[in-house]
């Protein structure tokens, strides 16, 4: 994988090319058409995932919840906290994505894994702003 194509990605636009270069040589890519689900909510969370190209919903409970697209990245929840996946994704469009497994993950810089805590701090924040009525 090129590290131009992974600095697409938000949670890597500011990395090192080192640490950019550790994470091309973990990442495995795939294809897969439009209505394919890329996680299924409640399943085990073994990978993280990227969306390079496409579109995908976000559904919880049968609801969309969010829409993802090119650079967005999702699982990251359960991979590092291990859990089970609160929500399903499922492909609007034929999509490219990248994956790292727990394993991959562990194997990264700690700047890297702190970079993946942040941005969960950040869609917790997010969830919390958009449940709160404004006053």
């Amino acid at each position: 994988m090129d590290v131009g194509r992974l600095r697409k990605v938000k949670v890597f636009a500011e990395m090192s090319d080192s640490d950019l270069r550790r994470i091309a040589t973990f990442a495995t890519e795939e294809s897969a058409p439009e209505g394919t689900t890329l996680v299924r909510e409640g399943d085990y969370s073994t990978e993280l995932i990227a969306l390079e190209d496409g579109t995908a919903e976000v559904r919880h409970d049968g609801e969309v919840i969010a829409t993802l697209g090119p650079g967005d990245v999702f699982g990251e929840t359960g991979v590092l906290e291990r859990g089970l996946r609160n929500a399903s994704v499922v492909s609007t469009t034929p999509v490219r994505v990248f994956k790292l497994t727990n394993w991959e993950i562990k194997r990264l810089g700690p700047e890297t894994v702190q970079r993946l805590r942040d941005l969960i701090s950040d869609r917790r924040a997010d969830a919390v702003r958009s449940e709160t009525p404004n006053a």
